[in-house]
């Protein structure tokens, strides 16, 4: 009996060294199974549940850098962009494939209140839906809908018909659609729409969240400054035709100055020989 017992607790012992050994590697996916009773018992179960929440803490300090380096890389890549249109397409080329989706699309907001649209400017893999245009009003649709409510709408197994994702080697509906809308300081910029065969993870929802403050910011940006260089071309224009009518007043004044001095000499001619 004493022989069994040492040997059982070599046996749970050595175990335990072997997943702690594993954990002080890095690998969190080992957990002590050996039975046991007791002290070494209680022993088991607190390595276990340390390495619980190793692991969980780890996975989330993971999602937190792969959410902060990208919001960065985005926040970088977007700068500098003079081009609504190419940024749109800059965004769906880089953002669809990085959240695991399999198409996108980019609609712009035109206009303002119940005159508000939306155009679809850039495009991932997108292929046009049945009897559905690619321009919405408010209301219309999930991207009118979506721009009206200012809300991101989650749609899990929409209908197969809605929306499919093609290849060359065939189509399938996806598992998972979002739309997200797009603000700036609780005006709609734009709306956007990715589809993907695999449900969104929580941190790729909490990413795509956060990323929409960032793309609301650069399309103010882009159109603000759009808008001064319209506002400089116009003053430009002004100018232009300010300077032209001065110098056209100019030449009057020139012409006139020369029929003053013509009628002045007429009018002495006229006195000369009126003299004589």
């Amino acid at each position: 009996n004493v022989n069994q017992l040492a040997g059982n607790l070599t046996a749970q012992v050595r175990a335990i060294a072997e997943v702690a050994t594993a954990v002080t590697s890095g690998d969190l996916t080992r957990s002590i199974t050996v039975e046991a009773e007791g002290e070494v018992a209680a022993l088991k179960n607190n390595i276990n549940q340390m390495i619980g929440n190793l692991k969980d803490t780890t996975q989330k300090n993971t999602e937190q850098d792969w959410l902060k380096t990208n919001l960065a890389k985005f926040s970088g890549m977007m700068q500098g962009q003079r081009s609504i249109t190419s940024v749109a397409q800059l965004i769906m080329s880089e953002l669809t494939p990085l959240v695991d989706a399999r198409l996108g699309a980019f609609f712009i907001a035109d206009g303002e209140g119940d005159e508000l649209g939306l155009s679809l400017i850039a495009s991932y893999a997108f292929s046009e839906r049945k009897s559905i245009s690619n321009h919405y009003r408010l209301k219309e649709g999930l991207v009118g809908q979506c721009a009206f409510e200012k809300k991101a709408i989650l749609i899990t197994n929409p209908p197969k018909d809605y929306i499919s994702i093609s290849s060359s080697s065939g189509e399938a509906a996806p598992a998972n659609i979002i739309v997200l809308p797009v603000l700036f300081e609780g005006e709609l910029k734009a709306v956007i729409e990715l589809a993907s065969f695999v449900p969104f993870t929580q941190n790729y929802l909490n990413f795509l969240d956060q990323l929409m403050d960032s793309i609301g910011v650069i399309l103010n940006m882009i159109s603000s400054s759009m808008r001064t260089e319209e506002l400089l071309q116009e003053l430009k224009k002004s100018n232009a035709e300010l300077e032209a009518q001065a110098k056209e007043l100019e030449d009057k004044a020139e012409l006139l100055e020369v029929k003053n001095q013509e009628v002045e000499l007429a009018s002495r001619s006229v006195e000369e020989k009126a003299e004589q």
